[in-house]
């Protein structure tokens, strides 16, 4: 049996104790188990933004700092004197189906989303009563976007979270607490507090991605009494997770998992959980009608960005943009469907696995690896067909000293085990099968299953 040497900062529900609002303690709090052995999840950026979908989900925020494209787009298509907030009025929704949705989630093998319930123009996809008149009950879709979705992704057994900014561009409140070098914290103690305690109170989110932080530092944001509240008092105290985003040099040093900066994927293992935000829009998070087919990654694209994060010890969270009308646009859907498939055949080598003790291959950088939790299993992914169908793999040497070693490929494991060999470097040669008769496409996994001790990497 192999020796598993990987330790993860993990707890199951319920075993934690209490925490003081401070860094030093909080950073004590185990990570939820069900964060890391998910690896995959659905980012969802939705808003009134979505109604111009030109440029990106700062749209409001350039047109203000007059973006000169920005700026141009609105001359030519709106009228003079047109402000922001008249977008609100046709966010309508009125084809968004939270059920079709969750059934689309499922198909791409995500294990939670995340969703916008409040970005960086203020406007709040539930009806809180801390932003009155600018929510989707008082205008626009006249509905509990929040509840619905929250609702129908746990009836797919899919882990629901939320997304919070906790910056408002342009609210008034917030702009004179920042006039004031942030000596006054009337906006976090009338709104951002009890708004995002509404949130948790009202819809139990296993994760709270926090946002919106880097103007002010943490001690303006109540971040950590925040937390503490959360860890020890809230309804999920033991079972949410939160990012790292809580205040000005707070990103990369503080949280259940990093999210550091957006689009994060340092390539190598990390010390401490994080996870790759990312979007299929390479340009933009939120839906863009400007946007060119050569501006989405293709499939295998999105299989090698969760492969090298799974492999890194990260989760990955892929970003869609809904349209105004609440359509996941068909490529988007086309794109989780084909990672999904994939998945299907290849998913024992994510879900639940651990860094092993290499990442990258050392003679083909195109190969990476996981390791199983409790069996005797290495996978190797690799991301293209091999030459001559002979894969060369340089960082395995340690477990083909067993001759009782047996290598599977995922998805043709009844066609029986693959020939290898040692060569005389040291380096392991794998005989693939004819490609004709494989059954996943574009990236390919080898289960390496091994009679003796391995070890794998630690955070």
């Amino acid at each position: 049996m192999i020796r598993i040497l990987f330790l993860m900062f993990i707890a199951l529900p319920g075993s934690y104790g209490r925490y003081e609002p401070n860094w030093k303690s909080l950073d004590t709090r185990p990570l939820p188990q069900w964060y890391d052995e998910a690896k995959l999840g659905i980012f969802i950026h939705w808003g009134v933004f979505s109604v111009p979908s030109y440029s990106s989900e700062w749209f409001w925020s350039q047109w203000a700092n007059n973006n000169e494209e920005v700026v141009s787009y609105m001359k030519e298509n709106y009228p003079p004197n047109f402000t922001y907030q008249e977008f609100a009025k046709d966010f309508k929704a009125e084809f968004f189906n939270a059920s079709e949705w969750a059934e689309i989630f499922q198909q791409s093998g995500a294990r939670y989303i995340v969703l916008t319930s409040k970005h960086h123009e203020g406007y709040t996809l539930w009806p809180s009563k801390y932003s009155y008149s600018w929510n989707s009950v008082d205008i626009g879709p006249r509905r509990d976007i929040v509840g619905e979705l929250a609702e129908a992704v746990r009836r797919r057994n899919i882990t629901f979270g939320l997304y919070h900014s906790l910056f408002e561009w342009f609210h008034p409140i917030y702009l004179s607490d920042k006039a004031s070098n942030w000596t006054k914290k009337e906006f976090v103690t009338n709104k951002i507090i009890p708004e995002m305690r509404e949130l948790i109170q009202t819809y139990e989110p296993a994760v709270l991605w926090s946002d919106g932080d880097w103007e002010a530092p943490d001690s303006y944001w109540n971040s950590t009494e925040f937390l503490a509240w959360l860890y020890n008092d809230s309804p999920v105290k033991d079972s949410i997770v939160t990012n790292d985003r809580w205040g000005i040099d707070i990103p990369c040093k503080h949280g259940d998992f990093f999210s550091c900066q957006d689009r994060y994927n340092p390539g190598t293992l990390q010390l401490h959980k994080w996870e790759n935000a990312m979007t299929i829009d390479k340009q933009s998070w939120g839906f863009r009608r400007n946007a060119k087919l050569s501006d989405y990654y293709s499939t295998l694209e999105l299989i090698s960005q969760l492969v090298s994060t799974v492999s890194c010890g990260g989760n990955l969270l892929m970003n869609v943009g809904p349209t105004k009308e609440g359509i996941l646009a068909p490529i988007f859907q086309q794109r989780l469907k084909e990672l999904g498939d994939w998945l299907v055949i290849n998913g024992e080598a994510i879900y639940g696995s651990k860094p092993w003790s290499t990442q990258n291959d050392s003679l083909d950088s195109s190969v990476w690896y996981t390791a199983s939790k409790d069996d005797n299993v290495v996978y190797a992914i690799s991301l293209h067909w091999p030459s001559e169908n002979i894969l060369t793999l340089g960082s395995t040497q340690d477990i083909f000293r067993y001759t009782d070693t047996v290598i599977y490929l995922l998805g043709n494991e009844e066609d029986g085990v693959l020939n290898w060999s040692v060569e005389d470097n040291g380096a392991v040669a794998i005989e693939f099968p004819t490609k004709s008769i494989t059954k996943s496409d574009g990236a390919y996994v080898l289960k390496i299953v091994v009679n003796g001790s391995i070890s794998v990497g630690q955070i």
